[in-house]
């Protein structure tokens, strides 16, 4: 129940081609709904494209990965090596390499594209106890990863694509005084394309936090809203996609921020779209890929699903 609140064939090269405007006409042509699964107890959680159109998305409840594609509407289980005793999986992200990275209680696990084990990082002790690793963003030289149950971001150094190991980098408390550490219950996190600035979802500040990496200097990110506690989130350019689903109508809201992502405007809202208990999103092409975690009455009733909406930003990029 601990999740249930919480509070990144079109082959022809001609295809390939054709400018985002023109995406959505081919979109359509895409499925609308992708099953993750039919096996009871799966709760999809994260999810993940490749820029090839391969999806991967989590369990929450069993800790498996899964895998299909945006041109088809079912997916597999992913025999990946090495988290068969995860009892749960949530963030998972592939990075340039086409490697799949994903967390799960106190373990990092990068797979290749067959499954096997490239790296396993285990996270230190926070300051709470035991770290809970939830959501991941992978950039040039670091894999930064949020702690739900720790008020703290760690770092994985990357060099010469080796992973490091996986350090305590960020303790987010000084950016609140006074507010209970163990309420902070950090969420998504996304990285600017240069990797220099960091957004951090916290469900318990009902807050996204912005963090300089060079300085680590923390600041709230300005939407406006009484309430924009994210949990899953996808940063675009300077368009920010965040799924909520605490403190806000549940669904995924999309912002655009100024230059330095200090601030912005909610200009688009996607509720009642059938989404159940929406957890985190995807962003291919034209199109947004909302996972349906059923977290909020586990074990739900299968089969477990992805929604595909069209992204309302996409003439903009």
């Amino acid at each position: 129940m601990r999740r249930s609140v919480r509070l990144s064939c079109i082959g022809a090269a001609t295809l390939l081609a054709l400018t985002c405007s023109a995406t959505p006409t081919i979109a359509r042509e895409l499925p609308r709904t992708y099953v993750v699964s039919a096996e009871p107890g799966v709760l999809p959680e994260g999810i993940a494209i490749h820029q090839d159109g391969t999806m991967f998305v989590s369990s929450d409840g069993t800790g498996a990965l899964f895998r299909g594609h945006v041109r088809s509407p079912q997916m597999r289980p992913f025999a990946a090596e090495g988290i068969r005793d995860r009892p749960s999986t949530l963030g998972v992200h592939t990075d340039r390499r086409g490697r799949v990275f994903s967390v799960g209680g106190g373990e990092l696990t990068v797979h290749d594209q067959r499954g096997h084990v490239l790296a396993e990082r285990t996270a230190e002790v926070g300051p709470l106890g035991a770290p809970d690793l939830n959501d991941l963003v992978v950039t040039r030289d670091a894999v930064y990863v949020t702690d739900w149950a720790n008020p703290v971001v760690h770092r994985a150094e990357i060099r010469g694509g080796r992973i490091g190991p996986l350090l305590p980098w960020l303790d987010m408390r000084p950016a609140f005084p006074g507010f209970p550490s163990q309420y902070w219950l950090l969420n998504g996190i996304v990285a600017d394309r240069s990797g220099e600035t960091l957004l951090v979802a916290s469900n318990g500040t009902e807050a996204v936090w912005r963090v300089e990496t060079a300085t680590r200097e923390i600041t709230q990110l300005d939407l406006g809203e009484q309430s924009f506690g994210a949990d899953g989130m996808v940063l675009h350019g300077r368009t920010l996609y965040a799924v909520l689903n605490y403190g806000a109508p549940h669904g995924v809201y999309v912002a655009e921020l100024d230059k330095e992502l200090r601030g912005g405007t909610v200009s688009h809202r996607f509720i009642g779209e059938g989404f159940d208990l929406p957890t985190t999103l995807a962003r291919h092409q034209c199109r947004l890929y909302v996972v349906n975690s059923q977290l909020d009455d586990p074990p739900g009733l299968p089969p477990y699903t992805v929604t595909a909406v069209d992204d309302p930003a996409c003439q903009r990029h």
